[in-house]
């Protein structure tokens, strides 16, 4: 069943809120898009619309924190990343408090909004801030158990979430290590694909088509950057001589970047990223996909030429 990943965020945060008074909710005027508002239904004296004020929520959040309540802080990923990346830092990173920072209309797929609310820097800029945990989930079910897995962290954190439906990945039963890498597809030849967020509906699309082919490729979910699976990357990289990196982020200081620093540090390889090289524009998240070739067609014919 398609479902974006902010509307299981609502769901799981809703269930979250009545089962723990610690757990507040904080939101920057976009509740209704982030999907808080569903949380905040369940127990408005615990939720805070904080107006268009993105620094206040986060400064607010780390009060509350200090208060020993666990703040869910959300907003699209390019306001609540970009716009407040200080307070994120001095205020809840430096002094560690638990605040989770909940990102969603992140990479290209916000569509029609354009390049202004576009995060395509965030998990960069969220991955080089000491001591705060980043997650990228692909579908309802792993956004499940991240959201519920940083509710039981003390740890600040940051999730990133998308705008658009997506297909399943994984299916209700699912047992999430979500500090773990999980291998989706095994392949049969020396070829490891790296992907997170809904590139992992397009990685594996593009996975089919290549084994038409007669192309067989491990696909693996990275949902979380930080900490990162050293060890899991690290020994897929030692089983594979060919690598890709998939991610609706610039190759600059994502997943791309991610990989390469393991790989540097534990098992050199050559490592083809594919991500936004530059700024997208304004359309329908479909046809930007297909546009900067992240769709499954797109990721397939760049995958197939690196090799040819």
């Amino acid at each position: 069943m398609a479902k974006a990943t902010r509307e299981a965020y609502g769901e799981t945060l809703a269930e979250l809120i009545q089962k723990n008074p610690k757990i507040v909710v904080l939101d920057a005027d976009l509740a209704e898009s982030t999907h808080a508002a569903v949380a905040g239904r369940k127990a408005p004296e615990r939720f805070f619309d904080m107006g268009i004020s993105e620094a206040s929520m986060i400064g607010t959040s780390a009060g509350l924190a200090a208060s020993g309540y666990i703040p869910f802080a959300s907003s699209f990923a390019m306001f609540c990343t970009g716009r407040v990346w200080e307070q994120i830092r001095n205020s809840i990173a430096y002094p560690h408090l638990n605040v989770k920072i909940v990102g969603s209309h992140s990479g290209i797929t916000v569509g029609e909004d354009g390049v202004t609310h576009q995060a395509i820097e965030d998990i960069a800029i969220m991955r080089a801030i000491t001591g705060l945990e980043v997650y990228v989930p692909c579908d309802q079910y792993e956004t499940r158990a991240v959201i519920e897995h940083v509710a039981e962290s003390t740890n600040p954190c940051y999730v990133r979430l998308g705008r658009s439906k997506v297909e399943d990945v994984f299916d209700p039963d699912y047992k999430f290590d979500v500090n773990k890498v999980n291998v989706l597809r095994k392949g049969k030849d020396d070829i490891a694909v790296f992907c997170c967020g809904l590139m992992v509906q397009s990685t594996l699309e593009a996975a089919k088509k290549l084994e038409e082919e007669g192309i067989s490729v491990t696909v693996v979910d990275v949902c979380s950057l930080k900490p990162a699976d050293t060890d899991g990357i690290t020994e897929i990289l030692k089983n594979n001589s060919r690598i890709f990196t998939v991610e609706e982020h610039s190759i600059t200081g994502g997943l791309g970047s991610l990989v390469c620093e393991i790989a540097a540090d534990h098992c050199p390889r050559r490592i083809h990223r594919i991500g936004m090289y530059g700024f997208g524009e304004s359309g329908n998240y479909k046809d930007l996909l297909k546009e900067y070739k992240l769709d499954g067609e797109g990721v397939y014919d760049q995958i197939k030429g690196y090799l040819d």
